[in-house]
């Protein structure tokens, strides 16, 4: 009797299970078959984001200095001259401008001052810089820079942009939110924004540099350092508080694959380390700007550039009736080891000359004319032979009392020389008696 009841249970248990999985497969067949209604289709994907709502120290600081921050251009100039004869230049000059680098910018003043790095706009013949209001490039002049601390002020005539607020950079404090604006990789990533924290302060950084006349020394110098994605492009731009002040200006990086910067030589796998230079070491700068700044000056127009070039074609007289500077030089190169720049070394001034009258002496080493860098005699030689009569040089010497104690005993060592300084002479060249610079 008890098995018969047992068999009866389990018989009615399947039947049971049978009836529940035929109902599963019908509802199943009738959800599979089911459409969605359009209306339940507009509520998962048509939603909408109230901008208004998010709120983030980081948009109030983008919003109010974005447009502060501006792509600089660095332009050189090379110039090829043909016709040479016995040293001087007849034929007509050819002039090539390309697109050495570019980096980025902050307007700090509202009467159009730019701070930037100066290996930036190192080695320029003209600047330009590109803002985020209009697709123009606006020309800019370097009006002043320290190449040791490396920071330099540019003026553009007419900027019509705000003025970003200076902070104190001696109010930093480790772990702030530091917000890092500008131009990684050029004008193709314009103003971008990248946040990060103040990761260390005081940074001293040794460094071996050299000049734009092939000079080397060692500097040190104090740096921010921030975890806030630094690129190449982004020299120059602005490290940023949340009170939407300039506390830094970004001027070194490291990565995984290498660096830009000789900061970090050393070969080794870096990430996330990025050096800014303290505003605060920047103010003297743009107080010199500020304190040389005339609204009314003009650019010059270049006929005086003209008519240098107009004689040297043939238009200021023969071989020896050309203006001189009256010194013999030769050409210094592969000297940097000794803290020396490359250029023309003077070994001769000659009594009563243009050269004497401007306070030339033995020994010093030409390294610019007007602007240009020059790395040897020819240079020095063809920048003279433009000229005429009367026509005025700025010329920039580097002057080593030792190298012209050595020079001047014809006893070129370079023992304990590489401890000078760079001077600047006006020079005005007349036509004397022979025929050397």
């Amino acid at each position: 009797m008890m098995k018969k009841r047992s068999s009866l249970y389990f018989g009615i248990l399947a039947v049971a299970l049978a009836v529940i999985m035929i109902g599963a497969t019908i509802v199943s067949a009738s959800a599979s078959s089911a459409t969605i209604s359009q209306e339940e289709i507009d509520k998962i994907v048509n939603t909408a984001t109230d901008a208004s709502q998010i709120t983030s120290p980081f948009l109030e600081v983008t919003e109010k200095v974005r447009n502060s921050v501006v792509g600089v251009n660095n332009y050189t100039t090379s110039t090829s001259y043909y016709g040479y004869g016995y040293g001087y230049g007849y034929g007509q000059p050819e002039t090539r401008e390309s697109l050495q680098g570019t980096g980025s910018g902050v307007v700090v003043t509202p009467y159009g001052h730019v701070l930037t790095n100066y290996h930036v706009v190192e080695g320029a013949t003209r600047v330009t810089i590109t803002t985020g209001v209009d697709d123009q490039e606006h020309e800019a002049t370097v009006v002043c820079y320290d190449a040791n601390l490396d920071i330099a002020v540019l003026e553009v005539p007419g900027l019509d942009l705000p003025a970003v607020e200076l902070g104190d950079s001696d109010q930093l404090q480790v772990g702030e939110w530091a917000i890092v604006i500008g131009n990684p990789l050029g004008e193709s990533y314009a103003r971008t924004v990248s946040v990060g924290v103040i990761s260390g302060l005081n940074r001293e950084v040794t460094d071996r540099t050299m000049d734009r006349y092939g000079r080397m020394s060692t500097i040190t110098n104090t740096m921010i350092q921030t975890d806030a994605a630094i690129n190449s492009g982004n020299s120059g731009g602005g490290m940023f508080n949340t009170l939407g002040q300039l506390q830094g200006i970004p001027a070194r990086y490291a990565n995984s694959t290498g660096s830009s910067s000789i900061f970090f030589s050393t070969g080794r796998d870096v990430d996330n380390i990025g050096l800014c230079i303290p505003i605060n070491v920047a103010k003297p700068l743009i107080t010199e700007a500020l304190q040389n700044y005339n609204s009314g000056k003009t650019a010059s127009s270049g006929t005086d550039n003209q008519s240098r070039q107009q004689r040297s074609n043939g238009q200021g007289g023969d071989l020896y009736g050309r203006p001189r500077a009256g010194i013999s030089i030769s050409t210094l190169s592969n000297v940097s080891a000794y803290g020396l720049p490359q250029g023309a070394l003077i070994r001769v001034v000659e009594e009563k000359s243009p050269a004497e009258e401007a306070g030339l002496q033995v020994g010093d080493i030409i390294v610019e004319v007007d602007g240009q860098v020059i790395s040897s005699s020819a240079d020095f030689t063809a920048k003279v032979g433009q000229c005429g009569d009367g026509d005025t040089l700025t010329i920039k010497v580097y002057r080593d009392a030792e190298l012209a104690r050595q020079i001047t005993q014809n006893a070129l060592t370079m023992e304990g020389v590489g401890n000078g300084e760079y001077l600047e002479v006006t020079i005005t060249l007349r036509v004397i008696d022979n025929i050397d610079s």
